[in-house]
């Protein structure tokens, strides 16, 4: 398989020399020369625009290109199109050069004057690099939709369930505690940021729609830095130019920010249109907004429904977010996990629009209180997605006094807690201990009730019989009625004898105290009686 090399050189004679060399490379298909960065990054956009497979292997930068200068541009060509390995044509090979070659992304430098040798290992090797990251980045993703910074999408189920607010908040978590952020605002006919934000600006996304090569500069002049650090992308002014950014456009914003930014933040609204459901495919990270009603919650359902027909993406690969939860309603996390298929954040923004309703009038809703339960509910949020930076520790550093004390008197309670719990268990054990022993004595004093009368039936019995046939009632009566007492109960007084038409035995026994054969005091009586046997 041939070698697909895109020389880049303003200079007409190292453009000959590279051409000239690179015909005599074996399995090599050379390009014409391009002799500026504009026109290279046209025509790899215009390459991938038709096929990604028609990008070249190879492209090779002369140090002299311009206007953009070449570091700039290997590392804007590396970020777009990754998969390019990109070689740096310079006649100066110190160490200062090599390494600031290598922090921008190429492959490694040619030296000039160009000889056969060097050219051939330079393209070979970063041919084969090539070729091993295609491999590695066909196996699943599109490798040229942007790299770089995470994405993370809001979508409203439906109007005025709070996505932008949410967006806001989240961008503004994130960039408190450290990160790159950008805040693109997708919802382009009716989007807020700006309004939200207290921002006036005549640049918008739909500025960058009709711009083939989004290099650093043209998006920095299209963005606003908010006073937070927050750089935004806003919706036009007019709504109808909406209709500029398509799918490609937004693809294309969408990989410029990520490749400048940490994490890019998407207001997508609550309209599905071409550019938005580019961004919820390509994200990371798709939230979906709703509000516990039964309104939001069926379009929840239908919005996943549409994506999942749409291929965009699936439901359980979207997270819902529930915005003005309040214990009191009837639609609870839990339900909304069950009707839509998605899952649900654990975090839930409180109904509490009284806090914001001053920001939001004022169009300042990041000058809402820090002590607000929607803020604290809304950067809760930000924690639990991931986009808060917690800081690093290195390895060997002692903790802060006050880590150090919050840890002590972490340890501290817990310590306390545990005497307590044991000190209040010492204290009611031997409680515990008294009613099992009067639930035992209970239970034996009824057993030995159940005895002594089991035995006077059984006695009463024997004796009649005997009376009638032998006349020895009384042995009879007694030795049955001691058979059906157990040894500890064998010392009962047994009581036998006639009376009329009726044998009666009693038998009088003790209860133990806890253990069987231990006198505890109690006398229990048990009395029966037969009618007499006599001739008919």
């Amino acid at each position: 398989m041939s070698v697909r090399i895109l020389p880049v050189a303003g200079d007409m004679d190292v453009a000959r020399s590279l051409v000239s060399l690179l015909s005599q490379l074996p399995e090599v298909e050379p390009a014409l020369p391009v002799p500026d960065t504009t026109a290279l990054l046209d025509t790899l956009a215009r390459l991938s625009a038709e096929s990604l497979d028609e990008l070249p292997e190879v492209v090779l930068v002369h140090e002299r290109v311009g206007p953009v200068p070449a570091l700039d541009l290997i590392r804007d060509v590396v970020r777009r199109f990754p998969a390019i390995g990109v070689v740096l044509v310079t006649a100066d090979t110190g160490t200062t050069v090599l390494t600031a070659a290598m922090d921008a992304g190429a492959r490694g430098i040619l030296p000039l004057p160009l000889t056969y040798d060097a050219l051939a290992e330079r393209v070979r090797a970063a041919a084969d690099w090539s070729a091993g990251m295609r491999r590695h980045l066909s196996s699943g993703g599109d490798p040229y939709g942007g790299s770089g910074g995470r994405l993370v999408t809001l979508t409203g189920a439906k109007g005025g369930v709070g996505t932008t607010l949410t967006a806001v908040h989240l961008a503004l978590a994130a960039q408190a505690s450290g990160r790159a952020v950008a805040l693109l605002d997708l919802d382009l006919q009716c989007g807020d940021v700006a309004a939200y934000l207290d921002v006036q600006f005549r640049r918008s996304a739909v500025d960058l729609a009709g711009i083939a090569d989004i290099t650093p500069r043209v998006l920095q002049d299209a963005m606003f830095v908010h006073p937070s650090g927050v750089c935004l992308l806003i919706a036009p002014a007019e709504g109808e130019r909406g209709e500029e950014v398509t799918d490609r456009a937004a693809r294309q914003i969408i990989g410029a920010l990520r490749s400048r930014f940490e994490l890019v933040v998407v207001d997508c609204g609550s309209q599905l249109t071409a550019a938005g459901a580019a961004a919820v495919e390509l994200a990371d990270q798709a939230l979906l907004v709703v509000t516990p009603d039964v309104m939001a919650v069926r379009a929840a359902k239908r919005a996943v429904r549409l994506w999942d027909r749409l291929q965009i993406r699936k439901a359980e690969e979207t997270l819902t977010v529930i915005n003005r939860h309040s214990r009191g309603t009837e639609i609870q996390p839990a339900l909304v996990e069950r009707i839509t298929g998605t899952r649900t954040a654990r975090t839930t923004v409180p109904s509490h629009y009284k806090e914001l309703q001053g920001a939001v009038d004022a169009g300042r809703v990041h000058d809402l209180d820090a002590k607000s339960t929607v803020r604290q509910g809304l950067w809760a949020l930000a924690g639990e997605l991931g986009l808060v930076k917690v800081p690093d520790r290195p390895e060997g550093r002692r903790r802060s006094r006050h880590g150090d004390r919050s840890t002590a008197l972490a340890r501290r309670r817990d310590k306390g807690d545990r005497g307590a719990v044991t000190l209040e268990f010492a204290g009611i054990f031997p409680l515990v201990l008294v009613v099992i022993g009067l639930m035992w004595q209970c239970a034996l004093y009824g057993y030995t009730y159940s005895l002594v009368g089991n035995a006077a039936d059984e006695g009463a019995r024997a004796g009649t019989a005997a009376a009638a046939s032998s006349g020895d009632g009384a042995g009879a009566c007694q030795a049955a009625a001691r058979k059906h007492l157990p040894g500890a109960w064998s010392g009962a007084s047994i009581t036998c004898g006639g009376a009329g038409e009726v044998y009666k035995a009693t038998v009088k026994a003790k209860v133990p105290l806890f253990f069987p054969g231990v006198d505890g005091g109690w006398t229990v009586n048990g009395s029966a009686g037969a009618a007499t046997e006599g001739e008919r």
